[in-house]
Parts: structure tokens; sequence; C-alpha cells
């Protein structure tokens, strides 16, 4: 009986130690700078993640990658949302994280009354790093579709993606933010939204950024209100925050193929009982 035990574990530990072995070795990262010239040489640094055997049949000519965009937050760098890079890499995406912010660029201020609160400078940045970055992974490789990008970002790298869908819906297929604060969210067109809400007491949208019931519904952007706290929402952040993330983002994406699309609630409708790490999706979060 011992014997068996014995073996059960060692199976299991076996099967535990392939499963990571697996996971660590089938998406492939990596770090490239590019120099915009037109910027004086400004440096652009970007983490890549993709499926080695997605890469494989992209450089055959066998298919064409999809591609996802990650902005990070001020204070936070390009590399710390791996949870999401993985996530998108393990789906076939070649996943794009551009560093936007250098040590020598001015910090971020803010400045009540001013566009954006006096943000659009930063936002303009990021927009220009995209850009970029876009057109040189477009070099590296080739087979990758940059003409209907998924844009996604946290904090401030949250509403550089919104920006960005702003400037060049023509360029963009979904949005995915994780508590944008400062732009408006888009409302018409056919790009398509999803939003996390922190709750948090120090983090809050400014007024007009989240659009009321009525019109998400319409527009058919999916708001999910969750307990977290706004820090909590990069590799920061708890596991159970990241797994959390990982499964709605997963179920965005699967509605592609034809999965049941994710459900919106009203503001008054209550909510489901459910454990803190748990999301619910509505039309209008408190964050």
């Amino acid at each position: 009986m011992k014997r068996g035990i014995a073996i059960l574990l060692s199976l299991t530990v076996l099967v535990t130690v392939g499963y990571f072995t697996i996971s660590k070795w089938a998406i492939r990262h990596e770090t490239l700078t590019f120099y915009d010239a037109s910027r004086n040489n400004r440096p652009v640094q970007v983490d890549v993640a993709v499926r080695r055997d997605k890469e494989m049949q992209a450089n055959a000519g066998m298919i064409t990658l999809p591609v996802a965009i990650l902005n990070h937050g001020n204070t936070v760098k390009h590399t710390e949302y791996s949870f999401l890079a993985n996530a998108f890499a393990a789906r076939g995406y070649l996943a794009i994280s551009p560093q936007h912010d250098l040590p020598t660029d001015p910090p971020m201020v803010t400045k009540v009354g001013e566009l954006y609160v006096g943000r659009q400078p930063q936002y303009l940045r990021g927009v220009a790093n995209i850009r970029f970055a876009v057109g040189e992974m477009q070099k590296v490789q080739p087979n990758a579709d940059y003409d209907h990008l998924t844009v996604v970002g946290h904090s401030a790298g949250a509403d550089i993606s919104m920006y960005f869908a702003k400037l060049h819906p023509d360029m963009v297929k979904k949005v995915v933010t994780l508590d944008n604060l400062r732009v408006p969210f888009i409302t018409d067109g056919n790009v398509k939204i999803l939003s996390f809400r922190s709750r948090d007491p120090v983090f809050k949208a400014d007024p007009g950024v989240v659009p009321s019931d009525e019109i998400c519904a319409r527009a058919g952007i999916k708001v999910v209100r969750t307990e977290f706290q706004h820090n909590e929402l990069s590799d920061r952040g708890p596991d159970r925050v990241k797994a959390s993330i990982q499964a709605t983002v997963q179920a965005f994406l699967d509605e592609d193929e034809g999965a049941p699309a994710i459900p919106l609630l009203t503001a008054a409708a209550p909510l489901p009982t459910a454990a803190p790490d748990r999301v619910v999706a509505t039309t209008a979060p408190k964050n």
C-alpha cells in the first residue's frame, strides 16, 4: 500500500514538474530595443511573448499571428504584466509590451482643468511608441496581423490604450483596460471593449470616463466590477486577482469563437453571492 502511494506521489510530482516545464518553454520571451530616429533616436524597448509552435508556423507562412499590445501603468515597468502577456501568447497571439517612459522623461503631473488633467502629452507619447513599435515589429515578424490590434493597458497604460483606439480606430479590434481613469470610453464604431474597474478609495475614474448603463448596453461594452485595488492589477497583485482577470479576458476572447457573451448587469441588479476574488460584469462600476 505504502509503495503504491509513493509511486502515485512520484507520478504527481513528475506531472507537475512536466506541466511547469512545458509552460516555461512553450512561450518565448524576448526583449528588443528599437531607436526612433524621428524622436532623436528615442529608445523604445519592447518585451515580446509568443508561443514557439505558433511562431514557427508563422515563420513558415502557414498562419498569421493576431497581435496584442500591452501598455504599462505609471511607475510600473513594461515587463510587469507577464500574467497577461503569457495569457495572450498561450492563445497564439504575438504579445508586444512597449516601455513608454524613460528616466529622462518629465514626471507625470496632474493639472486639474486641462484635458485629461494635463496628461495628454504622456498619452500622445505612448501612442507614438505603439505606432513605432508596430512598425519595427513588422520587420521582425511580418506574418502577424498589425491591422486589427488588441490593445490592453493598466492605469495610465489603459488610458493610452483607449486614446490609441480613439485616434486609430481602423487599427484596433479590441480594447481591454484595467482601470483607465482619464480617457473616456469609445462608444461608437466597431471596437469591442472590456474594462475592469477596481474598488479603490484613492483611484477613481474622472466624471464621464465610464459610460452610463444605457450607453454600455447599446454599445456592447463589457465593464467588470471587482473588489480589487488599483495597484493589484499587475504582476504585483495576488495570484487570485491575476487568475480572475485572466479568466474574464479568456471569456472575452472566446466570444469571437462562438462562446456565450459575457453577461451584462445593470447597476441596480443585485450581485450574486461570490468569494472576494470573483468578478461580476456590470455596466455601472464604482471604483
